[in-house]
């Protein structure tokens, strides 16, 4: 029996390395909900697109609601870390234009990890990442949706122009930009802050979701 228990140093080790682990962004020793009821089916659609996205990624943000009462606590301050997470969300083609996934939003699993009381978590909101083939220095075109838009069914549309497709480079009027790898294009949800000339020249890439009935 005296084999089979973990020794406090041990305990405390592991301990020591979960609270650092959510001090550099982690989730420490939190775990997955072996069985989540909470669905929601996510639909990505790509509308106006110069090509297609061969690279597409989908991730589901939960977060800690009660740090201070779990998780790293800065000893200089004494203030709590913010605990979260990013879990794969898999978007399965189901067209050149449209994907589709299932997220939980009880994916995480509450519970007392550290001794200080049970760490509760809360579905945040949904993203994807897309790229064209998937290579690094392609543009990298992002996404994401708070959880009250998703759970209420709207429809959340960004915008992005076409010339960053598939790797950012010089933009006409700006030879100070020079080709750009792995950029990040976040897109505007308002057409109206592109300057005109762009406005032609845009794609979309819009987000839903549908609650999935038990």
């Amino acid at each position: 029996m005296t084999a089979c228990n973990r020794s406090e140093p041990a305990m405390s080790r592991d301990l020591s390395t979960a609270e650092a682990d959510v001090a550099a962004g982690g989730r420490g020793l939190a775990t997955l909900n072996p069985a989540p009821v909470k669905a929601y089916q996510v639909t990505l659609r790509i509308n106006g697109a110069p090509g297609t996205f061969q690279h597409v990624r989908g991730s589901a943000q939960y977060d800690v609601v009660n740090e201070e009462q779990c998780g790293h606590i800065e000893p200089a301050t004494g203030t709590p870390s913010r605990i979260t997470s990013q879990e794969p969300l898999e978007l399965t083609r189901i067209s050149d234009e449209e994907y589709q996934g299932t997220l939980y939003l009880d994916r995480m699993q509450d519970q007392d990890y550290y001794g200080r009381g049970l760490c509760r978590w809360e579905f945040t909101g949904a993203g994807a990442l897309l790229k064209a083939t998937g290579a690094h220095e392609e543009t990298r075109f992002l996404t994401f949706m708070d959880a009250p838009e998703l759970m209420a069914g709207k429809m959340y549309t960004r915008h992005y122009p076409q010339h960053d497709y598939p790797r950012a480079g010089p933009v006409k009027g700006r030879p100070d930009l020079p080709w750009r790898d792995d950029y990040p294009s976040r897109g505007r949800e308002d057409l109206n802050e592109f300057v005109p000339e762009l406005q032609d020249a845009l794609f979309s890439i819009s987000m839903t979701a549908v609650e999935i009935k038990s």
